[in-house]
């Protein structure tokens, strides 16, 4: 029988997190695929587990994932960890996913730790819509392009950033996303946890007196709705009435409920609409 790979999340810091079926699965397994071996043989050691441990992380996930794709349709059973949390979330784990997918190896996920949600639960925003960013990249034009998508944002925004890169990512969501709440995690279930809710600008100032420390989660407020309502009604001005009108009429919409819908996208009355229309029949 094909064998099965197993997500197994760890603690993000306090050892206590980890589940027990995490546990019996690792003894379990024919074999643990480990981002870091020498990180993780201290977890093993300590839930005394004494499976065997190969290596897998980012430069070598696509190698890696082919043998062990191969001795799993040969019956083995894997078990995937990180160096802490969850499998696949902001990990080399998922090209191994989806590879295993694509050969029809079974994928289970065993829940746990994840640095993203405990950081989001933490911070005092809404949590009933969000998006995940993980680490912004390095390439400053692809940087660019995924700031200014955030800028229009209306979800709320985890980000992870190390604590040499903090003051430039705090300085370049300034310049792009403007001034925003903000709460700033940092060793979360570790002893030295701290979770600080704050803005992007009093976050910056403070680390001008501070040296970041310890791994952080940003979560920041996504643009408000009435803000993005604002921004909306702006760029519909930019048009004249009866090109707005045509956009919709293209569409299939007939005259009176586009009408209806343009008033709504600009902030005013249907009645003003007509007279507007009514007033340059000729350009309509």
């Amino acid at each position: 029988m094909t064998g099965k790979l197993y997500l197994c999340a760890t603690p993000i810091g306090n050892l206590g997190d980890m589940t027990l079926r995490v546990v019996e699965t690792l003894q379990m397994v024919d074999l643990i695929a480990a981002e870091d071996t020498r990180n993780s043989i201290k977890l093993l050691n300590h839930f005394d587990i004494h499976t065997p441990m190969t290596s897998y992380h980012e430069y070598n996930k696509v190698e890696k994932a082919i043998t062990l794709i191969e001795q799993m349709i040969a019956g083995k059973n894997v078990a995937l960890i990180t160096d802490a949390g969850t499998p696949a979330i902001s990990d080399p784990g998922e090209v191994l996913v989806q590879m295993c997918h694509e050969a029809g190896v079974v994928v289970t996920s065993l829940p746990g730790s994840a640095a993203c949600i405990t950081a989001l639960t933490l911070s005092g925003l809404s949590t009933r819509r969000f998006c995940f960013e993980g680490f912004l990249p390095a390439d400053k034009k692809e940087k660019r392009i995924i700031l200014e998508d955030l800028k229009k944002e209306s979800r709320t925004i985890i980000l992870y950033e190390a604590p040499h890169h903090l003051i430039r990512t705090l300085d370049e969501l300034y310049e792009v996303l403007g001034e925003r709440r903000m709460t700033l995690c940092r060793e979360l279930t570790k002893k030295f946890e701290e979770v600080r809710p704050t803005t992007i600008r009093n976050a910056r100032e403070l680390y001008e007196h501070e040296e970041p420390r310890g791994e952080y989660v940003l979560v920041v407020e996504g643009k408000s709705l009435s803000e993005f309502q604002r921004e909306q009604e702006q760029s519909w001005q930019e048009i004249p009435i009866e090109e707005h009108m045509r956009q919709y009429e293209s569409q299939g919409t007939d005259r009176k409920e586009a009408m209806k819908k343009v008033a709504k996208d600009r902030g005013i009355s249907k009645r003003e609409v007509y007279q507007y229309l009514l007033e340059h029949e000729d350009k309509f």
